[in-house]
């Protein structure tokens, strides 16, 4: 599989099945996308801001749910081995996106695999297993939840400074250092991930030196 961000804002995302795997599979999407699920009962979880549909459709009905709400993606996280099959068959038949939840390993062409992701926005990292190691997937995410602190802000500084020199009309590959130098300066670093000097005043700072002394951070 390879590995692909994909925007959902706009989008449709249908989830079929009201337990804790469903509960957390809408409050991921609900995130950037309208997310509907489909059930007969709801567990005692957070489904975000997801539209809640109370609902029991057999196999045949699959595809008339796809027809009426047109998802970018189909999440199947039924405990109904048929209904997920159908779920699956439908969405193929579609060309629309497939989540099995109930699936791990081998994946049939279509599939998606939801990985553990760590956000410091606009910075995301994803790790994903295959399905076969979820509990590996957690472990890294928690692992690299420390390392990405203050990348959120890193991200926002390199893009500011790398307009700026545009503007001045700083030749390409002297962008390109110095924004590398940005990024591998720990004193940078440090300034964001302990709020000692705020983005706007990191990049005053860089821009007054890097443009006087060639670039050279340590």
């Amino acid at each position: 599989m390879i590995p692909l961000l994909h925007d959902f804002t706009d989008a449709t995302v249908l989830v079929f099945g009201g337990g804790p795997v469903g509960a957390r599979k809408a409050r991921r999407f609900a995130r950037e996308a309208r997310v509907i699920v489909v059930s007969p009962a709801f567990a005692d979880r957070d489904f975000g801001e997801a539209e809640l549909v109370r609902a029991a459709p057999d196999a045949d009905e699959i595809t008339g749910w796809l027809e009426r709400t047109s998802p970018a993606l189909v999440v199947a996280a039924t405990d109904d081995d048929v209904i997920n099959d159908a779920i699956a068959d439908a969405a193929r038949e579609r060309g629309t996106l497939i989540n099995r939840a109930d699936r791990s390993g081998e994946r049939d062409p279509g599939s998606v695999v939801v990985p553990a992701t760590v956000r410091n926005d606009p910075v995301v990292v994803s790790v994903a297993t295959g399905g076969q190691a979820p509990a590996l997937s957690k472990y890294l995410r928690q692992q690299l939840e420390e390392t990405l602190l203050g990348a959120g802000e890193m991200a926002r500084v390199c893009a500011a400074v790398r307009e700026e020199l545009k503007s001045r009309d700083v030749a390409t590959d002297r962008r390109r250092q110095i924004v590398t130098d940005v990024v591998n300066s720990t004193d940078v670093w440090t300034a964001l991930r302990t709020g000692t000097s705020n983005s706007s005043q990191v990049i005053e700072d860089v821009l007054a030196e890097d443009l006087s002394t060639g670039g050279d951070r340590s």
